[in-house]
């Protein structure tokens, strides 16, 4: 995050102080709130009895947040000295970790929202898929993805001497180059998965309309909360990623004062999307409403387990039809719930 401020198009020198300091304090409440979140999220469910598909996406979820944390002590050095000193493979390795992390982050995403989708299209087709062996394929299969997709970064990023101090920082052979790493970033690391997001849910409110259901509303507003948070905190950076792709397509990356600016908010930027990292603790709190106080530390179970009312709706003989007439068997077997929330616990 070296910058130069020897050239009259670079930014004040006052805004450029201001932008370590900015980063040391994202990356500092990342790691301070999201550190224990996320542990407590994946002890919560790893002590669960019958995890449902949603429980054992959120664990991935959690997983993946944690990792980018432990590598957030390693970027707060590097800002607080000025200079990087965990040589080049700790370079590669940390970007790498982070960028397989964005990848896992958005694929569960888009896959809690398809699942919803399929839920309310075929519920039946849904519950038919909804085994152990299928959801650990399922995992396995995002994860090994995002492996792959996040290889341009082991790629392009390298240690340079920039301003008589090392930075860990991507290098482009060419202009090419660094427009295919930043649109191939920006389109598969946020583009088409909220594409898929976007249309999920649009499929899913047009039917639900058509059927008069009514949502589910503790794990059907957790689901849209998680999707929103991580929109709000990626699509700053993929922004400028598009920006800066656009000018290198140009040929302008390195002309005027824009360049310089769009990299000094990529670098704040960045610290920003770790707190998406962190932030997803805080929405389950908010979503499990009533059971933080009545079941304590016990809540995020019990979160969980709430959704997976699928079985006992099939055992209690709530069809297809009944459901769409309106007609539940008892209060807590809510059939439009059943229908939305597709979380039935895995055998």
């Amino acid at each position: 995050m070296a910058m130069n401020t020897t050239s009259p198009a670079a930014p004040s020198s006052q805004g450029v102080m201001l932008i370590p300091l900015l980063a040391i304090i994202l990356l500092t409440v990342s790691l301070v709130v999201g550190l224990p979140g996320n542990s407590f999220v994946v002890w919560s469910i790893l002590v669960m009895r019958k995890r449902s598909v949603t429980a054992l996406m959120v664990l991935n979820l959690a997983l993946a947040d944690l990792a980018v944390l432990l590598t957030a002590p390693f970027f707060l050095h590097f800002l607080s000295r000025g200079t990087w000193i965990f040589g080049v493979a700790g370079c590669r390795l940390f970007h790498y970790v982070c960028g397989v992390s964005m990848y896992a982050s958005v694929l569960l995403i888009t896959a809690m929202s398809l699942d919803r989708s399929l839920a309310v299209a075929l519920p039946f087709v849904s519950q038919k898929m909804r085994t152990k062996a299928f959801a650990w394929r399922l995992l396995a299969g995002i994860w090994v993805v995002s492996f792959l997709l996040a290889t341009p970064v082991i790629v392009y990023r390298t240690v340079e001497l920039k301003n008589r101090s090392l930075v860990c920082s991507p290098v482009y052979p060419s202009e090419s180059h660094r427009a295919f790493h930043l649109l191939f970033e920006a389109i598969t690391g946020f583009l088409l998965p909220f594409l898929v997001v976007v249309a999920s849910y649009s499929d899913i409110g047009r039917r639900l309309r058509a059927r008069r259901f009514r949502r589910s509303r503790r794990a059907g507003r957790l689901v849209v909360l998680i999707i929103l948070a991580f929109a709000a905190f990626w699509l700053p950076y993929h922004l400028v990623n598009l920006a800066e792709a656009g000018r290198a397509l140009a040929g302008q990356a390195q002309v005027g004062p824009v360049g310089p600016r769009l990299r000094l908010a990529r670098h704040v930027l960045i610290a920003l999307a770790f707190l998406s990292s962190s932030v997803n603790p805080l929405l389950y709190a908010c979503a499990g409403g009533g059971l933080l106080r009545s079941a304590g530390v016990g809540f995020i179970a019990k979160l969980f387990e709430a959704t997976g009312s699928e079985a006992s709706s099939t055992r209690r003989g709530v069809t297809l039809g009944q459901t769409v007439k309106g007609a539940p068997t008892s209060p807590e077997s809510n059939p439009a719930e059943s229908l939305t929330v597709s979380t039935e616990p895995l055998q």
